[in-house]
């Protein structure tokens, strides 16, 4: 096999952002300080419409203190997709409350408005919708749900930097929402996560949760944590922050390039309004061929591949809770995330192609 490995993701890091550490390793001041500060208010600017925007040292830590800042706590109930990384109900677990897995639509992975409705009881506090792969959650018939209902409404956006829906920006629908910037994530800061929010106090508690409960030094006025970000890990973010926008598109070229050349499997589908970012170009592969599939690809063709998720968190043994979700069931049995990552070239796109097609064809 000669041709190079094509990973399923790859961090990008240049010149820049080795430059940018060196400069805060020189100055001295590693901790949460300035570079923080500057990285929150462009991160605000360029991808919230100008929302508060809270670094914290990673994306579960945002959904954790998102969720203590919103008011939640034991008792309460927060529903949330089973298909999602474990994060997003940990997240709920670790307040005291308990996550309630409600099933999925099957074009765009994302809570299904009808069945969170059927999983409201009187302890019901919150939705938290992901917007899963990069594209958007149905947020205007979950936000008339809530609504409706008088429920709080939070956004999961780990893997949506930059994604829309309507012309409005996710992340500036609910009362908090969190951006992972883990490593293989559209923009990374090396680790870390973004909350973003449009209240003043919501705002200020996530500050005193992140920093010990401390707005001034030993006057700590709640109990809190330490989930701060690092100056060092700020400046990469500031400079991955300039390149988002470029990375997007291309990643939006890549895709299209996908589905205009990919036959025999179930391509990503566009709700109508939306702008899937693209964090992953998931297909279907049906009739139970989805792992010999993703086996044959890297053996034969030297390409990666990665399932997110195989596993649905109601059946981890983490929370192993019995529950009826056919559509969350067949696609974590079908789905599999090709590459479309902005290092790929016009050889590497020609190549995936190629190889799902004939894979596709050959039945594996």
């Amino acid at each position: 096999m000669s041709k190079d490995f094509i990973p399923a993701a790859k961090p990008i890091i240049g010149d820049e952002e080795r430059a940018a550490v060196d400069a805060v390793l020189v100055s001295g001041m590693l901790a949460q300080g300035s570079e923080v500060a500057a990285f929150e208010q462009e991160f605000s600017q360029v991808l919230l419409d100008g929302r508060h925007a809270v670094a914290v040292n990673s994306g579960t830590s945002g959904l954790h203190l998102g969720l203590l800042a919103a008011g939640i706590g034991p008792g309460d109930e927060v529903i949330v997709p089973s298909f999602t990384f474990a994060a997003t109900a940990n997240s709920v677990a670790l307040t005291g409350a308990t996550p309630v897995f409600a099933d999925i639509e099957p074009e765009h992975y994302c809570l299904d408005p009808d069945a969170v409705a059927a999983a409201v009881t009187p302890r019901t506090k919150a939705i938290m919708p992901v917007h899963l792969y990069g594209h958007p959650a149905d947020m205007d018939a979950l936000g008339a749900l809530a609504a409706e209902e008088s429920l709080l409404l939070f956004e999961d956006a780990a893997q949506a930097h930059g994604a829309s829906l309507g012309g409005r920006r996710v992340g500036t629908f609910g009362e908090f929402a969190m951006f992972s910037l883990y490593p293989t994530k559209n923009m990374t800061s090396g680790e870390g996560g973004m909350v973003s929010t449009g209240s003043d106090e919501v705002a200020r508690r996530l500050k005193l949760l992140r920093n010990q409960g401390m707005e001034r030094q030993y006057e700590n006025e709640l109990v809190g944590f330490n989930a701060r970000m690092t100056n060092l890990h700020a400046a990469i973010g500031r400079v991955q922050l300039g390149k988002v926008g470029g990375w997007t598109e291309q990643r939006q070229a890549n895709a299209a390039f996908l589905d205009a050349n990919l036959a025999g499997v179930g391509t990503p589908k566009v709700a109508a309004g939306a702008v899937h970012v693209y964090h992953q170009y998931t297909v279907r592969i049906g009739a139970g061929d989805r792992d010999r599939f993703a086996t044959a690809l890297k053996d034969e063709y030297n390409i990666g591949s990665g399932v997110y998720y195989p596993i649905p968190n109601h059946r981890l043994p983490s929370f192993n809770i019995a529950a009826d979700l056919p559509v969350t069931e067949a696609a974590a049995a079908e789905v599999l995330s090709l590459p479309v990552h902005p290092s790929l070239d016009a050889e590497d796109l020609d190549r995936i192609a190629t190889a799902v097609n004939a894979l596709a064809k050959a039945g594996a």
